[in-house]
């Protein structure tokens, strides 16, 4: 039984819950993500896996509302079970394979935004226990959409907070807070953009300008999450990939963001539609 052990409502609108899944836990690794179904009729949701807890055999999820079935994971209370939890899946994220030697003189910015910022946090998590230094950036429109920010000042060397409207932090987008820290002084070895697919679009560029490796996820493409839909094909290099399975981690310098913008859009009629007849 993948049986909810705690649930929190980050803002009105994202919602962070413990799910009771051992053998998912004990084999979790940045970066990957695991598919859940609410009931025996449910439409797979491919979800990252914001943390996971191996001695006590659980995962987080973080799942915000925009259709009819993200919706439904919402309204499920503690006690409650999801019919399947698969697990996990897509490569692990790059820097898992590096030798602690390596990691502990690099130095990884991360540029989270919204609810991006959730898989953000086991790759601080990870790289800070493997002794790498971590900066990370969240950014949000205003302070009441920040999520995430006492743990993950928790797990990283330092922490800036930015907000569109200033009401917390530095005011202004999260690249504008890279440019500033590189500007600085500050030297990173490797960015990591997770959010929006316009977020990472303009922070890759943003890296590109400043000469920082960037690496992004494109988990917000994924339907199926097995590679058997195509939903989530995207060109990267040229080529065709496949975002949960070839990744969904990938070089930002080679994404076709464009490309991948207008994919995302795809479904948008029918999610609409069907959230209206839950309603």
């Amino acid at each position: 039984m993948y049986t909810i052990l705690k649930k929190e409502m980050l803002t009105p609108t994202i919602c962070r819950m413990v799910v009771r899944a051992p053998r998912l836990a004990a084999a979790a690794l940045p970066g990957q993500f695991l598919i859940v179904r609410t009931d025996e009729t449910g439409e797979r949701i491919p979800l990252t896996i914001s943390d996971y807890d191996r001695d006590n055999g659980t995962v987080t999820i973080v799942t915000q509302i925009i259709g009819a079935s993200s919706a439904r994971i919402v309204a499920m209370e503690v006690g409650d079970a999801f019919a399947d939890v698969v697990g996990p899946l897509g490569k692990a994220s790059e820097f898992v394979g590096l030798p602690d030697e390596e990691l502990a003189k690099k130095s990884y910015v991360f540029i989270a935004g919204g609810v991006g910022t959730a898989p953000v946090y086991p790759q601080a998590k990870w790289l800070h226990e493997h002794g790498a230094h971590v900066e990370v950036i969240i950014g949000a429109r205003n302070e009441s959409l920040l999520i995430y920010t006492r743990e993950m000042a928790s797990v990283c060397s330092e922490l800036h907070i930015c907000t569109d409207d200033g009401s917390k932090g530095f005011k202004g987008v999260g690249t504008a807070m890279l440019e500033k820290l590189v500007s600085e002084g500050r030297h990173f070895d490797q960015a990591v953009a997770i959010g929006p697919m316009i977020m990472m679009k303009f922070s890759t560029l943003a890296c590109r300008k400043l000469g920082i490796p960037v690496t992004v996820s494109l988990n917000t493409l994924m339907v199926d999450g097995t590679g058997m839909c195509g939903a989530c094909r995207v060109s990267v290099g040229g080529k065709t990939m496949f975002a949960c399975v070839d990744g969904p981690e990938f070089d930002g310098y080679l994404v076709d963001f464009d490309e991948a913008m207008r994919r995302q859009g795809q479904y948008k009629t029918e999610e609409t539609k069907a959230k209206e007849e839950m309603l």
